[in-house]
């Protein structure tokens, strides 16, 4: 079983400082890339629904390529590299109240967008595959739950949700939306701020905040506490640095362990929580596909990859296999 205790503490290890895998594999092969275009990019989409009635069930892996179409960012650019600033270390939201301060004001200001994002013609195309027998479990990396909106039903949130808040010390869930109304009534001069399209040119990043450096007044933004315990609250996601939590880990593999194909959408699997599963998908001689507009991590173990925009690929497989 992948689950073994050997290999749980290895993730673990793995989770909590990615940056030692990733300083391994700065160098990733380009075998199994496809030019997908004009010719090439029929055969590829020809060779993709073949594959995906050959191999069943699948689970799909899938990252922040997926939701940029709904308006949220992506992390990297074509070649794997940071887009923006890497994000909050989980270690730094723990340790320091300035911190918690600048993580909660720029996602006060960030939530406003990042809830009216709605799923995309990729959202709802993985969807009837699942509705067609095609795909029999999806794990995402995103925080956006947009999978779920689209109507899949088997969606691990390998990182959680961000709709949700937790407290560090009582783990009582709390409706994020609930933060935000929180958050209004403990800091009014900073709502008012947002609520008159002054932080309106901010530009939201990939976890749903904004990049505020330049913005006064956070000296005396206030967080609430949990009204539970009065605890650290946190939004319910796994920050760079944490460990996902181990049943989570087990239940994704669990769905891998069960399928025939791992299809990756939308991911450069630079971070080792997602990569993870290519590795685990090679152990067991479980074929990898990959379908992603730029390099990952995994293109040297993959069976092939689809290099190109990820909406017209999925517009153009749900179209071949008449299952619209």
């Amino acid at each position: 079983m992948f689950t073994c205790r050997v290999i749980e503490r290895i993730d673990e290890l793995f989770d909590a400082d990615d940056a030692v895998m990733q300083g391994l594999n700065t160098v990733i092969g380009s075998n199994h890339i496809e030019d997908s275009t004009g010719l090439d990019a029929a055969l590829d989409i020809e060779r993709l629904c073949d594959t995906l009635r050959q191999y069943t069930p699948i689970t799909v892996l899938t990252g922040a390529g997926c939701s940029t179409a709904s308006g949220i960012p992506d992390y990297r650019d074509f070649a794997g590299r940071w887009k923006q600033k890497p994000p909050m270390q989980y270690g730094e939201f723990m340790s320091h109240e300035s911190a918690r301060c600048r993580y909660w004001s720029r996602s006060m200001i960030g939530w406003v967008r990042f809830s009216s994002a709605r799923p995309n013609p990729l959202h709802f195309a993985l969807a009837t595959l699942e509705q067609h027998d095609l795909i029999h479990s999806l794990i995402t990396q995103n925080v956006d739950s947009l999978h779920s909106q689209a109507g899949q039903q088997q969606v691990i949130d390998l990182h959680g949700r961000l709709a949700d808040v937790v407290c560090t010390t009582c783990g009582d869930l709390s409706p994020r939306e609930m933060m935000q109304q929180r958050l209004y009534e403990c800091n009014p001069d900073f709502a008012r701020h947002i609520q008159s399209g002054a932080t309106d040119i901010l530009r939201t990043t990939a976890d749903g905040d904004v990049l505020l450096d330049d913005l006064a007044g956070l000296d005396d933004f206030s967080i609430p506490p949990c009204s539970r315990c009065g605890g650290v609250l946190k939004p319910d996601v796994v920050f760079f640095g944490e460990a996902v939590p181990r049943e989570r880990v087990s239940e994704a593999y669990a769905a891998l362990e069960s399928s025939a194909m791992l299809l990756v959408v939308g991911s450069s699997l630079m971070v080792y929580s997602g990569y993870r599963f290519c590795r685990a998908a090679v152990r067991s001689n479980i074929p990898v596909v990959i379908v992603n507009a730029g390099r990952t991590r995994a293109d040297d173990v993959a069976e092939f990859k689809i290099e190109a925009d990820l909406f017209r690929v999925f517009d153009a497989v749900i179209d071949r296999l008449d299952v619209a």
